[in-house]
């Protein structure tokens, strides 16, 4: 056990934007690590230890991220909470690297990555994409539309998505980009393409205000909603709230957590994020992951320190609302289990396929060979 920091507070970094394009989602992800962090403290899950917040607002901007997290550090901070995009988590894991601090990222994202100084709490590809690529192929046609924000994760989530579909018969029609802040002109011409194109589903990874109004420009043309479904792994009830049920309904999102979950654990987070946010706040799987690391944290700090979270985070199980939880030794990435939602009438998500087990995280094959399956898939211990 630690001796030195016992009767002092462990200051985390909680960096997560409250203004800018993507603070529909952060927003959220900043709220629940708030509230693990309360739970924590006062149930004395981390043991002797208290956890000590320290709030930043990077607005959406990588730079800001780089500069909140250089703060963060000078300050003695070596453990931060944080980032959404991936192009954020790419401004701030050299600085965090650098001072040997660690960055828990709960935010699903493009994989092909490792750093001894991030723990990946967001699902990787092999736990979204490959299943939704199953479900589009199966459920519907073969022509597929690509539209992302300009920025990492999409385009290195369609590069993947392009080769599941491919290889599954799938042809894709178009790839097109939009800005993270796009105009009104720019999100009306790729929902005219679609609309001339008549894919058979659109594979959407816009994000943020971005996503919002695209659903809603694209709710306007009622013949190309119902015959071009959009599949997402990136929106999720925020956004949803944000754009109105109206522009949501009948689109489909492949994710680990939905806030309609069943079950004990997720009926107790629900309620306990609602009572403070408002009776009907929405909460999204970049909710859950920011909130259940912060769990798994604090069990690592309470058998170890400070000192050794790394090596003990591998041993350590929690009961996360979307079911049992556990960082992977070999990746720091975490098991998680799939599932794909349908947006319902109420802007909620119907659940219409559910892995059941977690599934190992494996961020640098996405496509394992059949007969290596079950290495990549299996229920915690």
């Amino acid at each position: 056990m630690a001796s030195v920091l016992q009767s002092e507070p462990i200051s985390v970094g909680v960096l997560f934007s409250e203004t800018g394009i993507t603070s529909v989602v952060e927003k959220t992800q900043r709220r629940a690590v708030s509230l693990a962090i309360d739970e924590i403290n006062a149930n004395g899950v981390a043991g002797e230890f208290e956890l000590k917040p320290v709030f930043c607002d990077p607005a959406s901007d990588p730079k800001r991220y780089a500069a909140e997290a250089e703060r963060l550090i000078a300050q003695g901070v070596r453990f931060i909470f944080g980032c959404y995009m991936s192009s954020a988590r790419r401004a701030v894991l050299p600085i965090v690297e650098r001072a040997g601090a660690l960055l828990f990222y709960p935010t699903l994202y493009e994989g092909f990555e490792f750093s001894a100084n991030c723990v990946y709490s967001g699902a990787a590809p092999n736990q979204n994409s490959l299943m939704l690529a199953d479900y589009a192929s199966e459920h519907f046609g073969g022509r597929h539309y690509f539209v992302g924000s300009n920025y990492v994760f999409p385009y290195e989530s369609n590069r993947i998505m392009r080769d599941l579909l491919t290889a599954r018969g799938c042809t894709v029609l178009e790839e097109r980009y939009i800005s993270l802040d796009p105009s009104a002109d720019d999100v009306a011409h790729i929902v005219d393409e679609i609309d001339r194109l008549k894919p058979d589903a659109v594979f959407s990874t816009v994000v943020g205000e971005g996503a919002v109004r695209l659903y809603q420009q694209y709710a306007l043309q009622d013949q190309t909603r119902a015959r071009s479904p959009i599949l997402s792994l990136t929106t999720g009830e925020p956004e949803v709230e944000e754009m109105g049920a109206d522009a949501a309904e009948g689109h489909f999102t492949c994710a680990p957590y939905f806030s309609s979950l069943p079950g004990s654990a997720n009926q107790r987070f629900v309620t306990a994020y609602r009572s403070v946010h408002g009776a009907h706040a929405p909460l999204s799987a970049c909710t859950e992951a920011a909130y259940f690391q912060v769990y798994l944290f604090a069990e690592a700090l309470r058998q170890g320190g400070p000192d050794h979270i790394l090596q003990n985070l591998p041993v350590v199980e929690f009961g996360a609302p979307q079911g049992r939880v556990r960082v992977d030794r070999s990746t720091q990435h975490t098991f998680l289990t799939p599932r794909i939602g349908r947006v319902n009438a109420s802007g909620t998500f119907d659940v219409v396929y559910d892995h059941g087990i977690p599934v190992r995280p494996d961020p640098y094959t996405v496509e394992p060979e059949e007969s290596g399956w079950s290495r990549f898939v299996g229920s915690l211990r």
